[in-house]
């Protein structure tokens, strides 16, 4: 999980994208970067850390250009702790290309061999995202016949891209002296949304970003979602032009992002986040109603923050009351996406903080957005308690994470997901809860997709089944295996 954006605009861009990253931020903390076009000249700064710390007043000086691109980093592929595998990356041919990336390559093993062998490319990081522009500059140069670049040749390159490449990806690409190309995997995994703004000269100005807010907050009007399989070519002129570019496309966008990653103001696939956390907590409100005694919960109570509409409407359905006993401290950054475990344990505390006058002698239901490594919930626990908690019963908005994430999110290794080869009671035992109540797979599915013709998530973190249908259990052991070393 990343957060990128693109833009095309008739005045200096740097501002913007910017601006945009800022509201992105919880998309990834390990590190950022932003690239900007001056006609066919590339300006670039990334660093480690979070936005505001990044990029100082010269590095801002130095983004030249009308059109631009920016990442925030959450590290699945590479190491955190170098800045060479910060996002975007760059090649110098053919004419120039940066890229940044949001997902996770599946076949970076095959690609790293054809790279090499075939492509004779050389791919300086252990990023897929790398790859991924390698593999694009290879199929563009395929296509090139003279000087001039038309859409029909990117489009087509992108075709060969979608052929070559497995996993989740939305990618946002500058080609140097052209525009800026945007496309989404056949799958539509990871979101990407396109805006448009017409200015008073009567010119469009384009962005496309992970979530809504980045366009609503630019006062650009939402056209679409860009569609799975789908490339977007927008010139430097701010002509838009597009393509289905996959043989078989079908939305099957991740359930996680409406689960937590994504914040809960933006809309995504026609889909809107908060709504659709407000509906997992009236059904998870029905399971909790079927599992245990009403009479058994004095108050229902939220981790903040993005469980909080699920436990809003938990505590509703049930005519239980609704407190917040947990304070947030602000500047500490999502625990979830820290990138080590040392550093999840030592956040968590540093996070929260239990309030005695709202635990003391109360039998507490709480609801958390998600369970994954139980490294979290096990210390919420244990500081519910020692507030002085009489039970505590412990929700989750969402179904046991069984199994590996591998588009996108970092939760590779089985061993290290606290529901794997667990029944429920004992993961309760493993938490220090008294019960454990989780959100059915199905009920999951319906409070997402409720009101839309969306068919299908993926949900493969929950049941196992991948919706790329390449991911084996092989290809399962390697991740664990080189994660793991």
């Amino acid at each position: 999980m990343c957060g990128i954006v693109g833009i095309v605009s008739t005045e200096p861009v740097n501002q913007q994208v910017y601006d945009s990253l800022l509201l992105l931020q919880h998309r990834g903390q390990d590190s950022t970067g932003i690239a900007t076009a001056d006609g066919p000249v590339f300006h670039m700064a990334k660093a480690r850390g979070q936005v505001r710390e990044a990029f100082r007043t010269r590095d801002m000086r130095s983004l030249m250009g009308n059109i631009g691109l920016g990442h925030v980093r959450y590290t699945t592929k590479g190491a955190a702790e170098r800045e060479e595998e910060a996002q975007p990356f760059y090649v110098n041919a053919p004419y120039g290309i940066i890229l940044v990336h949001n997902g996770n390559l599946t076949n970076t093993r095959e690609l790293s061999e054809d790279l090499f062998r075939i492509d004779r490319r050389h791919v300086n990081s252990t990023s897929d995202t790398e790859m991924l522009l390698n593999v694009l500059a290879t199929e563009l140069q395929g296509q090139i016949t003279g000087l001039d670049l038309d859409p029909d040749q990117i489009f087509t390159a992108v075709e060969q891209v979608h052929e070559r490449v497995e996993g989740s990806y939305a990618v946002i690409a500058l080609i140097a002296g052209h525009g800026l190309l945007a496309f989404r995997d056949p799958f539509g995994i990871r979101p990407l949304i396109l805006g448009r703004r017409s200015t008073a000269s009567g010119k469009d100005e384009w962005i496309v970003a992970s979530e809504s807010l980045v366009l609503e907050n630019g006062d650009y009007e939402i056209v679409r979602d860009v569609a799975p399989g789908e490339a977007i070519f927008i010139t430097l002129d701010g002509e838009m032009i597009s393509k289905q570019c996959a043989r078989n496309p079908r939305l099957v966008p991740c359930a996680f992002e409406y689960v937590y990653l994504a914040r809960p103001d933006s809309v995504m696939n026609g889909i809107s986040v908060y709504e659709a956390r407000l509906r997992m907590g009236d059904r998870l409100a029905d399971t909790v109603k079927a599992h245990m005694p009403l009479g058994d919960i004095d108050v229902v109570m939220p981790i903040p923050d993005s469980s909080r509409p699920s436990a809003m409407q938990v505590a509703q359905k049930l005519g239980i009351e609704y407190r917040e006993g947990f304070y947030k401290n602000r500047y500490v950054g999502r625990t979830f996406i820290m990138p080590g475990q040392s550093e999840r344990k030592r956040s968590v505390r540093q996070k929260l903080n239990a309030m005695g006058t709202e635990f003391r002698g109360k039998n507490i239901l709480i609801v958390d957005d998600s369970i994954v490594r139980g490294t979290t919930s096990q210390q919420i626990v244990e500081m519910a308690r020692a507030a002085g908690a009489n039970k505590v019963t412990f929700s989750s908005a969402a179904p046991p994470v069984r199994f590996p994430h591998v588009y996108g999110i970092n939760m590779p290794s089985r061993q290290e997901l606290i529901a794997h080869g667990r029944k429920i009671p004992e993961i309760a035992a493993e938490l220090g809860a008294d019960h454990m109540i989780y959100q059915e797979v199905a009920d999951l599915q319906a409070a997402i997709t409720e009101g839309t013709s969306i068919d299908a998530l993926d949900l493969s973190c929950f049941t196992g089944d991948y919706v790329t249908g390449t991911v084996t259990d092989e290809y399962l052991s390697w991740v664990e295996q080189t994660q793991l070393s």
